[in-house]
């Protein structure tokens, strides 16, 4: 008898199309998108546009892309972009703030979230010598605060402070839609806020390829042009589209099942000696699972990797596991054991 397959934890992005979402892309009309003749992108992109409340969208190959335009149409080459810790664009996106648009970040408050205090804090003075800050940016949820919500009372008030200083705003809301199932906040209202905005197809809504970004049609325009620039325009990539499209209209509702998932693995590793789990901040499918010192989490993941749960270490001592649409509940409770046992057994006698 075979062992049972490894239960795969490092991200929302392992998923693969289902069999209806196969069938949805292969049946896809399609045409030339960068002569914007491409039915299927075009019905994706006025529905998106519709979702977030914004003029036009542009669909995309990735989030950083999407990031990377929105920084790219908003700033100028020497200016400063206000984001929270840890966020995206400053790690997970190549140094493309800097390669791409010249720009540098300057990071408000702790944990990935912050207020309009906080914002206002690292506001460069309006000297020639230092820094034009120009760009405020968002993450909701915060990937590395492990899928936290950025409240929404501390988004309106940070823009209403932003536009005060004349400042744009960016959304990167790769996992809008964790955040708006775990509020029951429509998007729209989510990213209302905003000047533009991210969404992403291929993390919780189990699309193979695809994010968008939303803005005004003007923005929209310097951000198809920037795209042709950077290699990102495609031809016939309806097909790619319909497997958006299938996900949003078929998978948006089952989100809540990765939030429950992710709070029964947090429940079951986090009452393990030697880990630590804040169980308040499991707030959607992302689970930031801490060892005690001189436990290594890349030593954890290595052994629990052998033993049949794939989890990521993100630091010394931190390790995050990531609920998504193809791990069952029995997959949950089995990979949360799985750890659970490695982190037990690797504490020193």
């Amino acid at each position: 008898m075979s062992a049972p397959k490894a239960v795969d934890l490092r991200s929302d992005t392992l998923t693969r199309p289902t069999a209806p979402m196969r069938e949805a892309m292969a049946r896809a009309e399609v045409g030339d998108d960068v002569f914007g003749e491409d039915p299927t992108v075009r019905a994706l992109q006025e529905e998106v546009a519709t979702l977030t409340g914004k003029e036009a969208a542009l669909f995309l190959s990735s989030g950083t892309m999407g990031n990377q335009l929105g920084i790219a149409i908003q700033t100028r080459h020497g200016d400063e972009v206000i984001v929270g810790e840890g966020a995206h664009p400053v790690w997970y996106e190549a140094a493309a703030g800097a390669a791409l648009s010249g720009v540098q970040f300057a990071t408000a408050g702790k944990g990935g979230l912050y207020t309009a205090d906080e914002m206002e804090a690292v506001i460069q003075a309006g000297v020639y010598w230092a820094p034009h800050t120009q760009l405020v940016c968002i993450e909701n949820t915060h990937n590395r605060a492990g899928g936290r919500i950025f409240p929404q009372a501390d988004v309106v008030a940070i823009a209403a402070r932003a536009k005060a200083r004349g400042l744009a705003l960016h959304l990167d809301g790769a996992r809008l839609w964790n955040a708006s199932a775990a509020t029951g906040i429509p998007v729209q209202t989510l990213a209302a806020p905003f000047d533009t905005a991210t969404v992403c197809f291929s993390k919780g809504l189990g699309a193979p390829v695809g994010s968008a970004l939303c803005a005004s049609k003007a923005q929209i325009e310097r951000a198809r042009r920037f795209r042709k620039m950077w290699g990102g325009a495609m031809r016939q990539s309806g097909i790619l589209a319909a497997g958006a499209l299938y996900a949003l209209h078929h998978h948006r509702e089952r989100l809540a099942e990765d939030h429950a998932n992710a709070r029964r693995f947090a429940e079951i590793v986090g009452a393990t000696k030697g880990a630590r789990i804040e169980l308040a901040h499991v707030e959607t499918n992302i689970v930031n699972v801490d060892v005690d010192d001189p436990i290594r989490a890349e030593d954890v993941a290595t052994r629990a990797r052998a033993a049949g749960v794939i989890v990521n270490a993100t630091g010394p001592r931190r390790m995050r596991a990531v609920m998504h649409l193809d791990v069952s509940r029995a997959d949950v409770e089995r990979g949360a054991t799985i750890l659970a046992g490695v982190i037990a057994a690797s504490r020193p006698a």
